[in-house]
């Protein structure tokens, strides 16, 4: 099958929507199946407001229309709501194509923290751009339910998943600062409520990786944490690895990859019980979760790697690859998967 993505998120943005994308990329590829891309690099692009890192496709409609006819895919994935996922909902609409969209990110949520917007106002967008889809995919039961109470009527699930085999336990440290260290891994925006982690009274040290607009004033409010910019997939596992606690202080994701990064690399979770580490960590003895963000961290200290790791492996991205390929199957084609999943073809 040849399959379609158009997304607003791409390299050399780092982020939860990015790597999604790509470890499913690579299992689809796995499985057999062509993938075509449509991504910010084909085009003439600015910066986002607020968020350079960020890319705006400039005039995409006229290119998108031509891809999408050229390309004669059997289906269609809009990952993002942004000019891209504009212009291709448009032509699909016109031309009565089926198409699935995904909901990675709380951005109702994003925009009211950057700009004072209400929640019912960019809720209101959101049920307008994946009303036609045949699936607006989200990443948990949690994150689904709550778009079903703005209104939302065709979402379905589409875990998320970790690369086991890159994201192991190294014995090598490179992090050699006071221990205990506490390490945040992600966008740094205000989103991200990083300064909640941040302002803890901790013993040992923090840690904070990764780029975003809060970055210059968050180092200049801490001057004391340690910060380090994007990494490549090899140095991350190395950073998870030497930390001793995962901080994800986090009340807006609507999953967080980082989570099951970090605890595949054998370490342990602090977090806020919300929406993302509830899904990831539930009850399980990987991570701890409450309500005073520093209870938390101090708990996860006394978890062992081996538990992080052993609760990690239950995330397969091939599952979730498999899960995201049946949300593009016409009903006849789902039904000849699960008869070959049955005699072990697929």
């Amino acid at each position: 099958m040849k399959i379609l993505i158009v997304t607003d998120a791409w390299l050399p943005q780092v982020n939860g929507v990015v790597r999604t994308i790509q470890a499913t990329n690579r299992e689809l590829e796995k499985m057999g199946h062509e993938v075509v891309m449509i991504t910010p690099q084909l085009f003439r692009t600015v910066a986002c407001p607020t968020y350079p890192e960020i890319r705006l496709s400039l005039f995409a409609f006229k290119r998108v229309a031509q891809i999408i006819q050229a390309e004669q895919a059997d289906a269609m994935h809009i990952a993002t709501e942004g000019p891209l996922g504009l212009a291709a909902r448009a032509y699909a609409i016109k031309h009565e194509i089926p198409f699935t969209t995904a909901y990675h990110t709380r951005f109702p949520e994003y925009v009211r923290a950057r700009f004072g917007v209400p929640l019912s106002w960019t809720y209101r967008f959101l049920r307008w751009f994946h009303a036609p889809a045949q699936a607006m995919l989200a990443p948990t039961d949690v994150v689904a339910r709550d778009l079903a109470q703005y209104g939302c009527r065709n979402v379905k699930m589409w875990a998320r998943g970790v690369d086991t085999e890159h994201f192991y336990p190294r014995t090598e440290r490179v992090l050699n600062t006071t221990e205990p260290i506490f390490l945040y891994v992600g966008r740094v925006a205000v989103e991200k409520n990083i300064e909640a982690f941040l302002k803890l009274d901790l013993p040992g040290s923090k840690w904070v990786v990764g780029e975003g607009p809060a970055l210059a004033k968050l180092k200049q409010q801490f001057p004391e944490v340690h910060y380090l910019g994007v990494l490549d997939a090899e140095r991350l596992a190395q950073v998870y690895s030497s930390a001793n606690v995962f901080v994800f202080p986090s009340l807006t994701d609507t999953f967080g990859l980082v989570l099951l990064e970090a605890l595949a690399c054998g370490t342990p979770v602090a977090a806020y019980p919300v929406t993302g580490p509830i899904d990831v960590i539930g009850d399980s003895a990987a991570g701890a979760l409450d309500e005073a963000l520093r209870m938390a961290c101090l708990r996860a200290l006394h978890i062992e790697p081996v538990v992080a790791r052993t609760h990690a492996e239950r995330f397969s991205w091939r599952v979730c690859t498999e899960e995201f390929v049946r949300h593009h199957l016409l009903p006849h084609q789902t039904e000849s998967v699960k008869v070959h999943a049955k005699v072990g073809v697929v």
